[in-house]
């Protein structure tokens, strides 16, 4: 069951709108204030040419957990995002990617996504993001209240 936040820009706002995220079996299961959880089966049509998880797909479940996560602070875009691959995906595999907020700065932030195939850790993602559209602040004009970039 998916726990909904208050905020009118979250990460059910942002999961709703992604296509690509819900047409590869992406569920949303819990968003919260600069945290989200998700989940994906491992199909057939996403093995690589060694027959395990592509890691394209493994970064998509990350990258939307953390979609989901940093949205709940504005609109926000990713600035930059990296992925260590821990252990294979194997075709079958039911994935769930837990996203958890860092920190913030101004419009910045860090998040991590850990994706996991029950304790076993697969991949460790680091996202960095952006809030472009800040409720109470209007469009980023590129700095934050003190005048940093």
């Amino acid at each position: 069951m998916v726990q909904h936040m208050t905020s009118p820009h979250d990460g059910t706002t942002v999961f709703a709108a992604d296509v690509a995220a819900r047409r590869h079996g992406i569920e949303l299961l819990e968003a919260a204030p600069g945290a989200a959880t998700l989940r994906m089966a491992v199909t057939a049509e996403m093995a690589n040419g060694h027959g395990i998880a592509h890691g394209g797909y493994v970064f998509l479940l990350a990258d939307t957990a953390f979609a989901c996560a940093c949205n709940s602070r504005g609109v926000a875009v990713a600035a930059g995002a990296d992925i260590t691959y821990a252990a294979p995906a194997q075709i079958g595999d039911v994935l769930v990617a837990r996203a958890e907020e860092r920190v913030r700065f101004g419009r910045n932030g860090v998040y991590d996504v850990s994706v996991l195939r029950g304790a076993e850790v697969i991949a460790e993602f680091r996202g960095r993001s952006r809030i472009v559209r800040d409720p109470s602040t209007g469009p980023d004009d590129g700095s934050d209240a003190k005048g940093r970039a």
